[in-house]
């Protein structure tokens, strides 16, 4: 049972991910870093090896002075992030969720939706924000 963080390259899913270290320290628990990223018909796969190159360099940047363990995860798919959240929560039994919020006006959420607002609603597991 690891915990779990979303990570979209924003300053606050940074500082989930600094949060989830501290939560891992505590739990003697790994953390699982995770980007969703969504499948399009013009999706190539280099982008996608792109992606994920970019990803492991932010982590591990972000992570090099950590003795901590933690996994990269970048998902392609066509469910929202949300979605992909929960149901990669669920798979892998995750202690909790940590994601960022960003505050929005509530037309913004109601139009674009809200990643963190599904998660808070649909986990099966404790999820703690950070904003």
């Amino acid at each position: 049972m690891n915990i779990l963080v979303g990570y979209d390259g924003s300053n606050v899913s940074m500082s989930a991910v600094k949060l989830a270290l501290k939560h891992g320290e505590l739990n003697q628990t790994e953390i699982d870093v995770v980007r969703i990223k969504a499948q399009s018909p013009t999706l190539l796969y280099e982008e996608i090896q792109k992606v994920e190159r970019e990803f492991e360099d932010e982590i591990e940047n972000l992570l090099k002075d950590t003795t901590s363990k933690y996994h990269t995860h970048l998902i392609v798919t066509t469910q929202s992030a949300g979605e992909a959240l929960v149901e990669f929560a669920k798979k892998n039994q995750s202690l909790e969720i940590i994601i960022g919020v960003r505050r929005r006006s509530k037309v913004g959420k109601m139009v674009f939706g809200s990643t963190a607002q599904y998660v808070i609603l649909s986990a099966t597991c404790p999820v703690v924000t950070i904003k």
